[in-house]
């Protein structure tokens, strides 16, 4: 009697055990239902919020689309296409922030933003040294270190690479005036900016010459109007002209050869040659004329002794002693008459 109760317990137990089992077997096919269910229900909705951007950005022109499908037409895979785009959207959105940024604002002109660098160096040099050193453009990458490389076209514009932190970029210039041992104007243009230049030389001292560089840059670009905030263009024009010091303080003057042309209107008025052959012929004309100037004192000092009179003490005390023992003589003849 008692092991058929035992037996019945037993039974009960693993009913109770089995139907344990299945609730919770049932409650988890229950659960990863429902999240199933989620998932596609969220990725549905990202699906109909890509189609519909599709369908906008097509509505719009299809900029987005036009240039996924250009990407997909130069062979990228759709993942990459689909990752560019996007990412040149969200570069493209940045820019426009920063046109607002550094764009003009109500009340406020038209014109650029423009950035002013004044520099004043004086140099140990002589002013001529100075001012052809200055001239020799090809030279400026051999000692500085944000001008790259420079190609001379003709006598006024030349070709600059210049280098601003990583940064890298071209300039055409154009000197507009240039008078020697004076001063020379310039422009430049470049896809990321311009500049309107003029440096002049002063003769402080035979050996001293001041050196002032004005330049008006405006800059033109996200990256250049960003470096323009810190100053980066105006500290990398003040060190360059610190070691264009530098380099001229230590060269010898007479190894120097400049450009001695002048420039006016953005016109050659007159050449190297011309300027050096003038030089020349006032150099010659300065000695012919110091050779003139000692000839004549040479004369002058000849005529002074020649219409001098010889002072020959002798002559004279012999003359006069002749005179006046003639004159007594004379006297004495007449008392006798008398």
């Amino acid at each position: 009697m008692a092991d058929t109760k035992t037996d019945t317990d037993k039974g009960d137990a693993k009913e109770q055990a089995g139907s344990g089992l299945d609730a919770l077997r049932d409650e988890l096919v229950d659960y990863l239902g429902a999240q199933a269910e989620h998932l596609v229900e969220k990725t549905g909705e990202k699906l109909s919020g890509l189609t519909q951007q599709l369908l906008d950005s097509a509505d719009n022109g299809g900029g987005f689309l036009t240039g996924v499908g250009s990407r997909l037409l130069k062979g990228e895979s759709p993942l990459k296409a689909l990752v560019s785009q996007k990412a040149g959207d969200v570069k493209d959105k940045v820019v426009e922030g920063a046109k607002g940024l550094f764009g003009k604002s109500k009340g406020k002109s038209d014109r650029p933003k423009m950035t002013n660098i004044i520099e004043v160096l004086d140099i140990g040099q002589p002013l001529r040294t100075t001012y052809d050193q200055w001239t020799q453009y090809d030279k400026f990458s051999g000692f500085t270190k944000g001008v790259l490389s420079v190609s001379q076209s003709d006598e006024v514009t030349s070709d600059w690479k210049l280098k601003v932190g990583p940064s890298k970029r071209g300039y055409k210039a154009h000197v507009q005036e240039q008078i020697p041992d004076q001063r020379i104007v310039w422009n430049s243009e470049g896809p990321k900016g311009t500049t309107h230049g003029c440096v002049t030389f002063h003769e402080l001292a035979p050996e001293l010459t001041r050196v002032v560089l004005v330049v008006e840059y405006f800059p033109a670009g996200f990256f250049e109007k960003t470096g323009n905030i810190w100053r980066a263009q105006g500290r990398r024009l003040r060190l360059d002209f610190k070691h264009f010091q530098r380099y001229v303080s230590f060269v010898d003057p007479d190894e120097v050869e400049g450009w001695r042309g002048e420039i006016r209107d953005g016109e050659v008025v007159r050449s190297h040659e011309e300027a050096v052959e003038e030089e020349q012929r006032e150099a010659g004309e300065g000695e012919e004329g110091e050779g003139d100037e000692e000839e004549y004192e040479d004369e002058y000092d000849d005529e002074e002794e020649d219409d001098e009179v010889p002072d020959e003490e002798g002559e004279y005390e012999d003359e006069y002693d002749g005179d006046y023992e003639d004159e007594e003589e004379e006297d004495e003849e007449d008392e006798e008459e008398r």
